[in-house]
């Protein structure tokens, strides 16, 4: 397996940094439910299950992220999106304590994830089988022959491949 871009390791502790802040809340307001605090159950009730659905989710990309799963990037930068307006109306409610870095988390995550490394890396199909550090790298694959499919990953590698590069 090649070595894993230092911009997909962010990715990867941002989402899970805000999966594991939305699970906390999803509990937090559970419990305020069920003590009877909450001033209205069946709205409290909903947000719970959403937000610990949520954060399960976000949980899930993180790891996706880390294990290059293809699948993960695109639900990670949904998440960032959909926190970005949660960020601006907590700001609006004079909540800055929470909106500040809601806003920041986003804002690096999107970056760390759609960094061009970020991008080549996930694009990549990495063998399960190979996880040692010291294995041979088997990205530079045969192209197909003119005429046969690739795959979209391959396309995107071949465009990666074609972006001037910053000496």
């Amino acid at each position: 397996m090649s070595k894993r871009p230092i911009t997909v390791q962010a990715a990867a502790v941002l989402e899970a940094v805000e999966g594991v802040a939305a699970v906390g809340f999803g509990v937090y307001t559970g419990v305020e439910t069920a003590t009877g605090a909450a001033v209205d159950p069946a709205s409290a009730i909903g947000v719970t299950v959403l937000a610990l659905a949520g954060g399960l989710g976000m949980l899930a990309c993180a790891r996706g992220l880390l294990r290059a799963d293809q699948w993960s990037r695109a639900p990670t930068v949904l998440t960032q999106l959909f926190a970005l307006p949660v960020a601006w109306s907590l700001w609006q409610s004079e909540r800055p304590a929470l909106a500040v870095p809601m806003g920041v988390v986003a804002v690096l995550a999107l970056i760390a994830v759609l960094s061009p490394p970020s991008t080549a890396w996930l694009i990549t199909d990495h063998d399960e089988d190979d996880v040692r550090e010291d294995a041979p790298d088997h990205s530079a694959e045969p192209a197909p022959a003119p005429g046969e499919p690739r795959s979209l990953g391959q396309r995107l590698k071949d465009r990666l491949k074609e972006q001037p590069t910053k000496d």
